[in-house]
């Protein structure tokens, strides 16, 4: 029994991944980039290093400097060293960046609602209380 609850989660993170990078396609981003433009916008206006952006992170991206480098080629991110340590580099979302999520709000929010809202509000609690268990291991 715990076998098959496994795998399927894993089918189901496959269908959403699947789902989602069809979603992002659209606005010329990866599921990823969303994610670390969403964690800038909560930063605010002050930005964060890219430690900070990492543990943010839904999931892990060995190659964030990369990653960054990207979303700063769209100007959609800005970076700037910190004067007290020019080691650690801020990112922060830029103009841009912000519009691109407004852009991206509204259908996103949809979307979600396409995937998981006919399952009942009360169902996705106890999914979630369960998913969170299995993470306390």
């Amino acid at each position: 029994m715990e076998e098959e609850a496994l795998l399927n989660i894993a089918r189901t993170h496959e269908f959403i991944q699947q789902r989602m990078a069809e979603f992002f396609k659209q606005f010329q981003l990866t599921a990823t980039q969303y994610n670390i433009l969403r964690i800038l916008r909560g930063a605010g206006k002050d930005g964060i290093s890219c430690s900070q952006a990492a543990e943010r992170m839904v999931t892990a991206d060995s190659d964030i400097t990369r990653l960054l480098d990207r979303l700063e080629a769209r100007n959609l991110i800005a970076r700037e060293r910190s004067r007290e340590d020019r080691r650690v580099v801020f990112s922060r979302i830029a103009d841009e960046g912000l519009d691109l999520l407004k852009a991206i709000d509204k259908p996103l929010a949809e979307f979600v609602k396409r995937q998981a809202g006919h399952v009942g509000q009360e169902r996705l609690e106890q999914l979630i209380g369960i998913l969170e268990s299995i993470r306390k291991v």
